[in-house]
């Protein structure tokens, strides 16, 4: 026990100075993390326990995983619904067959060959997640839609684990039997989330103390039943998240387990550093090298072509592609069960394992200078948007010669309301619409607002509006990449337009301040605001609460009829 303690305060006290070292040099943390790993394992073998370590790093993810739950709104996964289910599995059978492959062609088993096949076919959650979370574009385009096919994903790899565990005495009832529990054990979460849960949180949340436990608790809860299911624990804990997601006290959770999620992630990049070994390197080293050029060219390619096939543009389909070019770590866990029994040798881990690293390590670089790849590749990647079979000419501009005083960048939410107090003072077709969200374009074709389909963070898109004559900017996006490009761009060519973002955090809103914001709109600080005034409009008896109760519900209703989301949860 005092043997462990100290090798993972030596993990933890390496990997520190590692990061630091890679901060001041502006590199992401991730690859340091797991060089880490192999500075203490196979080259310096200071850290012999590496088997415990790495169940200790399961924690890491499930904690990772929760925090997802907690932060996901599905309401907002529904629009990118299709890509992530049929594109998504449909991306996974694609690669799965090119894996199958490439293990016959280097003269591998046919059952070794299905592990290589699941190997590729499925990428990170783990990684897809933080590095989506660390950027803050969880709520982004392409956040949504690999969050979306990470999902997907991760239930095809549950399936495909359950059926090789039971490979030796496989029956159809297993399978079906396996399902019934996945799909029981989800209802009795939701079951719990709207009944159980709201009351429990409301008699724990005056204690911080036992608002943290009761979380981890359930986190650990969620865990242990969908393990005792069949199920792995990460998809537990991710699944106790989201039943939490809904509570008014889930930001407080959040923040309460980010520290501990932050611990343990860190000891989970270091222990794919301390599993790799040189023994087999003469066997594994062109398999791997094979396999880590496909998930890092080829995969990404096929990402783009899924995108852009149900009709999204080349910035999101970009961005996508490169959060989703590693494997996962589900593929460690998939290899270890098959060494288990008896399917493969541990030079398969081995492989796994380099292909994981390097994937894990080249996605962090291409994610922390994807703005650059993208401007260089931008003219290149055209190609792409030939595959667009669906949302084709979804815009609306009935003079294009005609200038716009005012555009507005997201129109579901806050924008709604915005455009309705714009459309008062200003001429309707002197204001565009810039969402990137189909059927709210389609909506607003059908009404004759000026409006273009596309993500407001892709420069091509902004290119195609004269930013150079508008009169003010209004973003109602909380991602803080995408306000920072508008910023940038407005201030380039227009220092005279009045420019209003969004922010989630106190932080943000100062930083978008210190980049040319003219106002930044907080929702939760707004909404304040807003109550203080109509008490003290109430006690002065200037509002009638009672009209302007039933103004609201029908506001409300006309919004509902309109489909909103009337969510506000900033990642």
């Amino acid at each position: 026990m005092v043997n462990v303690f100290f090798e993972v305060g030596i993990i933890i006290i390496v990997a520190t100075i590692l990061a630091y070292i890679v901060k001041f040099f502006k590199q992401p943390f991730i690859p340091a993390y797991i060089f880490a790993g192999l500075l203490l394992g196979p080259i310096t073998g200071w850290v012999t326990n590496s088997d415990t370590i790495t169940q200790i790093s399961e924690i890491g993810i499930a904690f990772l995983l929760f925090i997802a739950g907690l932060e996901i709104d599905f309401s907002r996964l529904k629009n990118v619904g299709l890509v992530s289910t049929l594109g998504g599995g449909l991306q996974v059978l694609f690669l799965f067959v090119m894996g199958y492959g490439i293990g016959l062609l280097f003269d591998f088993s046919k059952l070794i060959s299905v592990y290589i096949g699941l190997i590729l076919a499925f990428s990170s959650t783990m990684v897809g997640v933080k590095l989506l979370s660390d950027k803050r574009e969880l709520d982004s385009l392409h956040g949504r839609i690999v969050i979306g096919m990470l999902l997907t994903e991760d239930f095809i790899a549950i399936a495909a684990l359950t059926i090789l565990t039971t490979l030796n005495n496989f029956s159809s009832s297993l399978l079906i039997s396996s399902i019934f529990k996945g799909i029981a054990l989800i209802g009795v979460s939701f079951i719990a989330s709207n009944y159980l849960f709201p009351q429990l949180f409301k008699s724990t949340a005056k204690s911080q103390e036992l608002l943290f436990l009761v979380s981890l608790s359930l986190c650990f809860l969620f865990s242990f039943l969908f393990y005792l299911g069949g199920f792995s624990i990460v998809i537990g804990a991710f699944i106790g998240g989201v039943a939490l997601a809904n509570l008014p006290y889930s930001y407080e959770i959040i923040s309460k387990v980010v520290p501990l999620k932050d611990f343990f992630s860190t000891i989970f990049f270091v222990s794919l550093g301390l599993q790799l070994t040189f023994g087999d390197l003469n066997i594994i080293f062109l398999p791997a090298a094979v396999i880590t050029i496909s998930v890092l060219i080829i995969k990404p390619l096929l990402t783009m072509t899924t995108c852009s096939i149900f009709g999204y543009k080349k910035h999101p389909a970009f961005f996508t592609s490169l959060t989703l070019a590693q494997i996962s770590e589900f593929s460690l866990i998939i290899v270890a069960q098959g060494i288990l029994l008896g399917h493969i040798g541990t030079e398969i881990l081995s492989l796994t394992t380099m292909v994981a690293i390097f994937t894990i390590t080249f996605t962090s670089y291409f994610m922390e200078y994807g703005e650059k790849m993208f401007k260089k590749l931008k003219n290149y990647l055209n190609l792409f948007e030939r595959f667009n079979l669906t949302n084709q000419n979804l815009e609306y501009i009935p003079n294009k010669r005609k200038k716009h005083d005012v555009v507005v960048c997201g129109y579901n939410r806050i924008g709604y309301g915005i455009l309705k107090s714009i459309s008062k003072n200003t001429d309707f077709d002197r204001t565009l619409v810039v969402d990137f969200n189909p059927e709210v374009i389609r909506y607003l074709i059908g009404t004759n607002m000026p409006c273009i389909y596309g993500d407001a963070g892709d420069s091509e898109i902004l290119e195609r509006i004269n930013l150079k004559t508008i009169k003010m900017l209004i973003s109602t996006i909380p991602t803080m990449s995408t306000n920072y490009l508008l910023l940038h761009k407005l201030r380039e060519i227009n220092k005279k337009a009045f420019v209003i973002v969004t922010a989630g955090q106190v932080d943000e809103a100062l930083k978008l301040y210190n980049h040319g914001a003219d106002y930044v709109i907080m929702p939760h600080l707004i909404g304040g605001d807003h109550v203080g005034n109509i008490i003290q409009k109430v006690n002065n008896g200037t509002l009638n609460l009672k009209a302007h109760k039933s103004k609201i519900i029908h506001d409300l209703k006309e919004r509902q009829s309109l489909g909103h989301e009337m969510s506000i949860r900033f990642n």
